[in-house]
């Protein structure tokens, strides 16, 4: 016999509410939804992007999220186990109080603390392309509906957008305090975060710039153990727009007292703690409408960046117009490199078609995608010659020059046979214009980092991809068959990070190969070794040779 649990005077609501999916359309948008999904043990999700940006979030809402690599971090780079465990304290945290009828309600969604005192319903959304995350939480007592969505844009970087509806007959007034803690100033590799935390807490200095939103995560100095100038030139920054009249809060001191009911202040300065960024907000919500606000978060902003952004948040008046057309910009590119791939079908069955877009698409950001169809730019390749053997460039330095800005791969392959130069030739074979590429990492394999290149210094696409032996291949597999004229630059790129010995490098990129050092007291170091499904690579990839080149493989 199960006997009535209380909180003082509340009861406890024991309901185990069983948890579904299905597939639902949110803003013209499609997106799978687990319902109750409170209910299932924490698991990871990837949130990914067109562009750099990269997030590993937990469903209980912690997460790790940044731009490029871990090293540049928004929120602490840990292993996914501690992400789990930091829930809570990194990433989202909403405090409303709600007056209903005269009553004032305190409710913090997603909170375990006080799970049981509402009748509550969560759930959890993520769109077809994976760029979208919404988790939201339905309080049935109170009648409000909570909701925050994590996005990203090239140009405004990693977006939070809130929404609180209501679902009563009356008016509810509403005080709130909503945003993200544990914000990481710019400069904090994952050595001092794992290492050296209390130290660079010390350094850590948030400042609210004037008469604007934005606030600044930096560090005083970059911590260094040698008698040398460590500036630290760049910070990360966030800022927020959708709320009237609010205030900004850039830590969690003044949380406690808001959640009594006192009044809380704007802060301009947050000194040696960990960084936040809350706005505080008093606004009223009629029957059946709706409040939205964004937060916006970017890392490794010089002065020149900062500047632009003052004058965005104080100048432009179309904000919500901007942001939301660059994130469509982004989704629209993301579903055009799945395309390359052949990730788009229509058949019947919507979950399968969904599933086998998200797979086209992780193979495509293992193993890249061509930067534009068989369409070359000479000026890559040549980098690429250069790159790879300076006798050669200088050998043939005349001849590069003279081709066309841009030529057909299978036409550069032509070409490069009718030197007789097997070293030019191999260099051409080798010669894969993809992009997309990044090596097969996240917190769950803390030692495969990856690091997303997709844009050179000047701001132009930059070609290149990265991936572990099996990865890499194994990807190129399914790329093959959409792009079968790279076939013959793929087997060559297999062949040469190949020894006779029957061992492979352990890292392929574009601009060589890595090598595994063997230690005969490390077992994680023979994962250099042929092993069977190394063998099946190559014959597949020599079967699908064969297919499209018949009788060519003697030659």
């Amino acid at each position: 016999m199960n006997n009535q649990i209380y909180i003082g005077k509340n009861p406890i609501k024991t309901d185990q509410p069983k948890v579904s999916g299905r597939l639902v359309n949110i803003e013209n948008e499609a997106f799978y939804q687990i319902n109750n999904f409170d209910e299932m043990a924490p698991f990871f999700i990837t949130v990914v992007s067109d562009s750099d940006h990269w997030m590993y979030i937990s469903s209980n809402g912690s997460l790790t999220a940044g731009r490029v690599n871990p090293e540049q971090a928004i929120f602490p780079y840990y292993t996914d186990d501690k992400i789990h465990d930091y829930e809570g304290i990194t990433g989202s945290k909403t405090i409303i109080l709600a007056t209903i009828n005269g009553q004032t309600n305190f409710w913090e969604p997603f909170s375990k603390k006080y799970q049981g005192i509402y009748q509550t319903k969560r759930s959890l959304f993520k769109n077809e392309t994976g760029n979208k995350i919404i988790f939201e939480e339905n309080n049935i007592d109170l009648g409000l509906s909570f909701r925050y969505c994590w996005m990203n844009s090239d140009r405004f970087g990693w977006i939070r957008k809130s929404t609180l509806l209501n679902h009563n007959n009356s008016d509810v007034d509403v005080q709130l305090v909503d945003g993200i803690q544990n914000i990481l100033p710019y400069g904090v590799n994952r050595t001092m975060q794992g290492m050296l935390s209390t130290l660079v807490d010390a350094y850590k200095k948030t400042e609210l710039v004037e008469d604007t939103s934005l606030g600044l995560f930096r560090l005083s100095s970059i911590p260094v153990d040698r008698a040398e100038p460590s500036e630290a030139l760049k910070a990360t920054t966030v800022w927020s727009f959708g709320l009237e009249n609010s205030k900004t809060i850039l830590s969690t001191k003044q949380l406690d007292h808001f959640c009594k009911g006192s009044t809380i202040e704007t802060e301009t300065e947050n000194l040696g703690t960990k960084g936040a960024y809350f706005v505080n907000a008093s606004f009223a919500l009629v029957p059946d409408h709706y409040k939205s606000w964004y937060i916006l978060a970017e890392v490794s902003q010089d002065s020149v960046q900062i500047e632009a952004c003052i004058d965005f948040i104080k100048n432009e008046g179309n904000k919500i117009s901007l942001l939301e057309a660059d994130v469509e910009r982004g989704t629209q590119n993301l579903i055009d490199i799945v395309a390359k791939a052949d990730g788009l079908q229509l058949t019947s069955d919507q979950l399968n078609v969904k599933r086998h877009f998200a797979n086209a698409m992780f193979n495509s950001m293992r193993g890249g995608v061509p930067f534009n169809d068989y369409k070359v730019l000479s000026c890559d390749f040549v980098v690429h010659v250069k790159h790879s053997n300076v006798g050669v460039y200088t050998s043939y330095l005349n001849w590069l020059n003279e081709l066309e800005p841009e030529i057909l791969y299978y036409d550069l392959i032509e070409r490069l046979q009718k030197h007789s130069d097997a070293d030019l030739l191999r260099l051409g074979l080798e010669y894969l214009p993809l992009m997309f590429s990044r090596r097969h990492g996240d917190p769950s394999r803390p030692w495969n980092l990856f690091n997303i290149k997709l844009k050179n210094s000047d701001g132009t696409p930059s070609l290149s991809y990265q991936g572990n032996w099996r990865d890499i291949f194994q990807n190129w597999e399914a790329l093959a068959m959409s792009y079968p004229d790279f076939l013959p630059g793929m087997i060559a790129k297999f062949l040469n990070a190949s020894t006779i010995d029957g061992y492979n490098a352990y890292k392929i990129t574009r601009e060589g190969i890595e090598w595994e050092v063997m230690d005969p007291d490390d077992p994680w170091s023979n994962i250099g070794y042929w092993g069977d499904h190394q063998i099946i690579y190559l014959e597949k990839l020599l079967e699908l040779s064969e297919k499209f080149y018949p009788g060519k493989l003697e030659d």
